[in-house]
């Protein structure tokens, strides 16, 4: 996954559940508001009609006590009552119908008080006619307020708002407390004219006096509102409430127990006209409790709305700015992550290739070009700060091994150097040998192979002079001919009798490359005589083309693939380093064939030849080319067509002391070029060397750098006469075992290709 993607979904998971926290807070609100403004309609609607038949129910009660315990209570006023009563259960009965579905508390209590109305007929028959008791009646009675009261508090219990709960909690304790007062009536009604209470009911009469007391002095008062705690004040100091006071610690402290209940003071008397004033007090300062307390729920409703609106407005608002950091964050971040890493790239795939290549060629490095660390805190800056540790430490790496390739270079340059001088005096050695015994002809035979061997011996060395970065300087002060070039070439290679050089056009080479162009050839040469048959003949050709001056060396090898000859030309472009060098020691050929090219700025292609061979395209830049003088003897030029091998006679001999010695240099820093691994090497390669021109002759005049050694002579001077040619045609006078020798070598150099060859496969 990528790291775009990972921010993203870092940043959005946090941004959706902010978003769903809000939408759940905002709908939870929107629930609460809805269930408020259903309470406060049901409050309207129910709340205020079943207040009112709370206490119709009361007064109802209280008469029908008193008519029943004997009190003088007129049927007129009765049926009045009663009438008063089914008019409020009248309306209570539309409004809870127009209500509609609550709470199921609600809907629970508002069930069991319409079957509670529907039954009082039922015991205000029973009342009339004193059917049972006074007791059960009382208790109807009661357990249908206790509903009505239970209403009220079920219909603010499931509001999370704790002031709108605290304060239904209020007005159902007053509606209980006024319930308390409106049951010691009914029990003082019930004692009648004889005064006299059972012993339950009396128990229930403190009850009630004890419980109202309590209610009022520990919850109701506390928690009221200034202007109704103040309302509260003035009933409880009226004369009417002081009266009921007076008259409830009269019964409590004055009453007499008989054998039938107890006995109540006369002052009771004055209990029905102070509860007539009162009463009537404190039911409507219940009633404005109840109606404020709806105004309380509706504003709450209000608010809560107004809540919900502005945590939208505002979430959205924080929405709105997290996604802007977000955004902004996400993309800064991504930004240094993507000049990192193209700082990163521009490190690993140019400034660090170009400092390796420096340091590989020995040239000094500007440490401003790398990385530095910049000491930053941050995590990008921190990754920034250890890639750039890691390339200080590669470069420190790479700088010492280029160091110690250096210093690998310089000594094998040295050894080269060393040895190259002594093949040089061994040469020199050879030339006063063949002076000395050039009589012998077998032994001077000998010397003459000696002596090439010891040229291919100082070829090698050169080799390894110029893959450990040497030059060697070019003797030569005029330019040469392409013929001479070509000849100069070929007597480097140890069967140079099997070359045909063909020179097509005229053309001579600045004296400052002829070496390097000599030895190039030459290793070409070399490995088409090694991989070709030991009898075919290998041609090598100069002609001017549109880039210069071609050179192909051709030769009749075995047919080598497509993919071997793409590899070679690979290995013809790079230089290896030391340790594929190392691996591939005896056949270095391409290697250093490819670094004179690259020097030269020549160009270097192997292909299939039309005979089936290998054909190597040697293209010299046109820059290195001069126009040969017309000075020099018409004679001496060599003809277009295919020659045999021209042997200059002997110069005159000279001392080893006027033999100057093969001056060697080292480059500092050491010039290498790039290389393919070792399993790539070609199958087709053998070393080649850089032919530094012999000296100069005692004389003062020149020579050329490396005479070949002409047969014949040292040979008498009759022998050296031509013989005629005998034009006439003879029979074959090979004998059979000359053909089955001749034949045998064939194929024994065929096989000696075939086994390097299988070498060469990976």
């Amino acid at each position: 996954m990528r790291l775009r993607t990972l921010l993203i979904l870092l940043a959005l998971i946090p941004t959706l559940a902010m978003a769903t926290q809000v939408a759940v807070t905002a709908q939870r609100l929107l629930a609460q508001s809805d269930h408020l403004r259903g309470d406060v309609a049901a409050g309207e609607r129910i709340g205020l009609p079943l207040h009112t038949l709370m206490t119709e129910m009361q007064a109802e009660r209280t008469m029908t006590a008193a008519r029943w315990a004997g009190s003088p209570v007129s049927e007129t006023a009765l049926r009045t009552q009663r009438a008063a009563t089914d008019a409020a259960a009248d309306a209570f009965r539309r409004s809870a119908a127009a209500a509609g579905p609550g709470t199921e508390e609600t809907d629970r209590r508002l069930r069991e008080i319409v079957k509670g109305l529907d039954d009082l007929d039922t015991y205000r028959e029973r009342a009339d006619a004193r059917i049972g008791d006074a007791d059960s009646m009382v208790v109807f009675y009661g357990d249908l307020i206790s509903q009505m009261i239970r209403y009220f508090q079920d219909g603010f219990s499931h509001t999370e708002d704790a002031g709108l709960t605290h304060e239904s909690r209020v007005v159902v304790t007053m509606f209980s407390a006024a319930e308390m007062v409106a049951q010691e009536d009914t029990i003082l009604a019930l004692a009648g004219p004889s005064r006299e209470l059972s012993t339950r009911r009396f128990a229930d009469f403190v009850n009630a006096v004890g419980a109202h007391r309590h209610l009022y002095d520990r919850w109701v008062v506390p928690s009221m509102p200034v202007e109704d705690g103040d309302r509260f004040a003035e009933i409880v100091g009226s004369d009417a409430w002081q009266t009921k006071t007076r008259i409830e610690n009269q019964v409590l402290s004055d009453h007499k127990d008989t054998d039938s209940g107890v006995r109540l003071p006369r002052a009771i008397s004055g209990w029905a006209a102070a509860h007539q004033k009162w009463s009537a007090e404190l039911n409507t300062l219940n009633s404005d409790r109840t109606r404020v307390l709806l105004e309380h729920g509706d504003v709450r409703a209000s608010e809560l709305e107004t809540e919900v609106a502005w945590l939208i407005a505002g979430s959205s608002g924080a929405l709105v700015i997290v996604t802007v950091v977000i955004v902004f964050t996400t993309r800064s971040v991504l930004r240094r992550l993507r000049v990192l890493h193209e700082r990163t790239v521009t490190v690993a795939e140019e400034t660090l290739p170009d400092v390796v290549a420096r340091l590989q060629q020995g040239q000094p490095v500007d440490d401003g070009a790398l990385p530095a660390v910049a000491g930053e805190q941050d995590e990008v800056g921190r990754v920034s700060d250890a890639f750039a540790r890691v390339v200080a430490v590669s470069v420190d790496g790479h700088r010492q091994l280029a160091a110690e390739r250096h210093g690998f270079g310089m000594f094998a340059a040295g050894i080269a150097s060393r040895t190259g001088n002594l093949v040089s005096r061994q040469l020199t050695l050879t030339e006063e040998l063949q002076d000395t015994f050039g009589g012998d002809e077998a032994l001077l035979a000998q010397l003459m192979r000696s002596d090439q061997l010891t040229v291919g011996m100082r070829r090698q060395i050169e080799n390894l002079l110029i893959l450990a970065g040497g030059e060697i300087p070019d003797p030569h002060t005029e330019p040469m001919r392409v013929a001479d070039l070509l000849r100069e070439a070929a007597a480097e290679v140890e069967d140079f009798r099997r070359i045909e050089r063909q020179a097509l056009d005229e053309i001579s080479v600045e004296p400052r490359v002829i070496s390097q162009i000599s030895h190039l050839l030459a290793e070409l040469l070399d490995n088409a005589t090694r991989f070709s048959p030991p009898r075919s003949k290998v041609v090598i050709r100069a002609e001017l083309v549109a880039d210069g001056l071609s050179v192909e060396v051709e030769d009749r090898g075995p047919r080598v693939t497509a993919a071997t000859y793409e590899e070679m030309n690979g290995r013809l472009h790079s230089a290896p380093p030391y340790s594929v060098l190392a691996e591939n020691a005896h056949r270095l050929g391409l290697f250093v064939v490819g670094h004179l090219a690259d020097q030269l700025g020549a160009t270097v292609t192997l292909r299939r030849s039309v005979y089936g061979g290998t054909s190597a395209v040697v293209i010299i830049p046109r820059a290195l080319l001069v126009p040969t003088e017309r000075g020099a003897d018409p004679a001496d030029a060599p003809a277009p067509s295919v020659t045999a091998v021209d042997r200059p006679a002997p110069e005159p001999r000279r001392s080893e002391e006027d033999r100057p010695e093969l001056v060697l240099h080292v480059a500092d820093p050491l010039p290498v070029r790039q290389a393919t691994p070792a399993e790539h090497t070609p199958l087709r390669q053998a070393p080649v060397r850089q032919v530094p021109a012999l000296p100069a002759a005692r004389g003062g005049g020149a020579r050329p750098a490396l005479p070949e050694r002409v047969p014949q002579t040292h040979m008498a001077e009759q022998l050296r006469e031509p013989r005629a040619t005998d034009t006439t045609p003879r029979p074959d006078s090979a004998t059979p075992q000359e053909v089955a020798d001749a034949w045998d070598d064939y194929e024994q150099g065929t096989r000696t290709v075939e086994i390097e060859l299988r070498q060469d496969q990976p």
